[in-house]
């Protein structure tokens, strides 16, 4: 039995669900419009969760090549942009979503074998004051501790299909 004061902090079930617990609380502090949890496979980016729901498909993949994330892990971009337009290597992406991003911020996730796991990310469609840069370790926060969770032993969610368009 949880006692009635501690329910709200009990541990999450599993990985999953503390990925999705942690874009919530992003969400709410930070703002932002989207943020997501990705998982890099071979040459494609697959989103396992976001928030809110319906923007982005749990499933949805990208080419790993036409990401900001992978701008991000390899040093050609920083982790925050809260004008993309202004950093070359995100103005290159115009592919699928990358054309309405105006504001990016994003830290690698580390698996176990402290390899590159996925992304924690969020994007916004309109350019963010500098000031929202202030806001990048606790991103850095919140992806190590998924990234912990990882370490520890939570497993990761299955990866899920990829939506079927309409």
């Amino acid at each position: 039995m949880v006692p009635g004061g501690i329910g709200d902090v009990a541990p999450w079930p599993d990985w999953g669900a503390a990925a999705r617990g942690a874009l919530d609380f992003l969400h709410e502090h930070m703002g932002w419009d989207v943020w997501m949890v990705t998982r890099v496979v071979d040459d494609c980016q697959i989103v396992l969760c976001s928030y809110p729901d319906g923007l982005v498909r749990s499933g949805a993949r990208l080419p790993w090549a036409e990401s900001f994330c992978r701008q991000m892990i390899e040093g050609r971009a920083p982790r925050v942009a809260t004008v993309t337009a202004a950093v070359p290597a995100y103005a290159a992406c115009t592919k699928g979503l990358g054309h309405e991003i105006a504001a990016y911020i994003g830290v690698p996730l580390v698996g176990p074998d402290r390899q590159l796991f996925g992304t924690l990310c969020g994007v916004a469609f309109r350019a963010k004051p500098r000031s929202a840069a202030r806001e990048l370790p606790l991103v850095e926060m919140v992806a190590r501790m998924l990234s912990t969770l990882l370490a520890a032993g939570l497993e990761a969610p299955p990866l899920p299909e990829a939506p079927v368009s309409s």
